[in-house]
């Protein structure tokens, strides 16, 4: 069985504008629906109550769904330290927007990636957006009433990173938005399907591990005359000791840079034995059954900002559902329902491919 794994790849801001329905990370969204976007209350951190900062949007469209000709899925996290809990989901959104082949924003035709092609599809000839996060904004800055923002704290941040100096004149002024990650685009490329000999070894690997527990268990493991086999089977011996996390290591050690996989309709690699989904709640907009999407990858912290990020957010995998039937939202963006699972204590210190 096949799926498709994404990669992190540096682009031009304008590849992962909303005109060319991009899969990307970081920066601000790229709002598929550019009229009835959300709006702050929509975003808010359950722990804080301040909006969370979008981190990655994927383009999944439903080929057998007319309604869902063009799809995209949102993901948004709050950045701070204490709303980062252990194995809770309170500090992040996920949204869900689709449109039909015709729809009043773009062609029906395929987009031409060149730089100046279609320049007038743009969120901001339909709403107005914040400036620090891209979210929907109903306010504006009092003094110069040119800037939006949609909520205090951000304008708060904006004021404090370089609009006051442009407000008091000084046009020359480069505002810094460290608030926002980091943009790229995300790059789909499908798994190969495991041949045989891999499917063999992992079986054959297995079944040493075994022996060699037996033979421990037994006092018979000095027999093993080659030290180097004997740490081996020791090594492997110790993975054992969380089954789920030797599989996920197992599993991504041939893609060591996967920041995602997509598998609609699959199953979750899970990152650890323990805080495995029980269930899941139904899709807010026609209470009908949701099913697993995809999920992000652990790697994906390595771009989001060494220095700053990892003080403050942390994950093993973040596992997104969806509406198994993609119903229309009423309202542009449905909000759907994605899992945090960390990782084990025991398991922190092991090494995995996030190294």
């Amino acid at each position: 069985m096949t799926l498709d794994l994404g990669f992190i790849e540096k682009c031009e801001s304008w590849q992962v504008e909303s005109r060319f329905f991009p899969s990307k990370v970081g920066g601000k969204p790229a709002w598929l629906n550019l009229r009835d976007i959300p709006g702050e209350k929509d975003f808010h951190c359950e722990y804080c109550k301040e909006p969370c900062i979008f981190l990655c949007q994927i383009y999944a469209p439903y080929e057998d769904n007319e309604n869902a000709f063009h799809r995209t899925i949102f993901i948004f996290i709050c950045k701070k330290m204490e709303c980062c809990k252990l194995n809770k989901n309170g500090n992040l959104k996920v949204f869900r927007s689709q449109l039909p082949r015709i729809n009043e924003f773009y062609s029906p035709e395929p987009p031409i990636e060149q730089s100046n092609w279609r320049t007038d599809i743009s969120v901001n000839k339909w709403v107005k957006t914040c400036y620090t996060c891209g979210i929907l904004a109903p306010n504006h800055c009092s003094k110069c009433k040119i800037v939006n923002y949609c909520c205090r704290a951000h304008q708060i941040y904006d004021w404090k990173h370089g609009h006051k100096e442009i407000c008091d004149g000084n046009q020359k002024i480069v505002r810094m938005n460290k608030l926002l990650f980091p943009e790229y685009e995300i790059v789909i490329e499908r798994e190969d399907k495991e041949d045989t000999n891999n499917s063999n070894d992992l079986i054959k690997e297995e079944e040493e591990i075994k022996k060699y527990e037996t033979m421990v268990q037994k006092n018979e493991a000095g027999i093993f005359q080659n030290e180097d086999v004997q740490n081996e089977l020791l090594n492997m011996a110790n993975q054992q000791e969380d089954e789920t996390f030797s599989k996920f290591h197992t599993t991504i050690k041939k893609y060591p840079d996967q920041i995602l996989r997509y598998d609609r309709g699959g199953n979750i690699l899970y990152i650890s034995g323990s805080n495995k989904i029980s269930e899941v709640p139904k899709c807010s907009e026609c209470n009908g059954e949701r099913q697993f999407e995809f999920q992000i990858m652990p790697q994906l912290l390595n771009f989001l900002d060494f220095e700053n990020t990892l003080k403050c957010i942390d994950w093993g995998i973040l596992a997104v559902f969806t509406c198994i039937k993609s119903c229309m939202p009423k309202n542009g963006y449905s909000l759907e329902y994605i899992w945090k699972q960390d990782i084990i204590e025991s398991n922190l210190n092991e090494k995995y491919s996030r190294e």
